[in-house]
């Protein structure tokens, strides 16, 4: 029975995600869609994959990320990474 509990709540996002998560897996899935539409429509869109590419290491060595200001104006949990 506790197996069941714990993981039933890795799969609630308030238990299971903090705003360093969502952001690496909102620029992780910004990535693959730009790629995806570069391939597909136009390859103008891979300047969304290299804005996206400058953000994250831009906020590597500031700490600064505005998704992150964001998701914390939203009341998602901070991680780690963006105090």
């Amino acid at each position: 029975m506790p197996h069941t509990l714990a993981l039933s709540n890795v799969w609630r996002l308030e238990v299971y995600m903090n705003i360093d998560r969502m952001v690496m897996a909102f620029a992780g899935t910004m990535v693959l869609v730009s790629a995806l539409l570069a391939w597909q429509v136009s390859e103008m869109w891979l300047l969304l994959t290299a804005f996206v590419g400058l953000n994250v290491l831009q906020s590597a060595f500031t700490g600064f990320c505005p998704m992150a200001v964001l998701l914390k104006k939203l009341g998602v949990k901070p991680g780690n990474a963006f105090k």
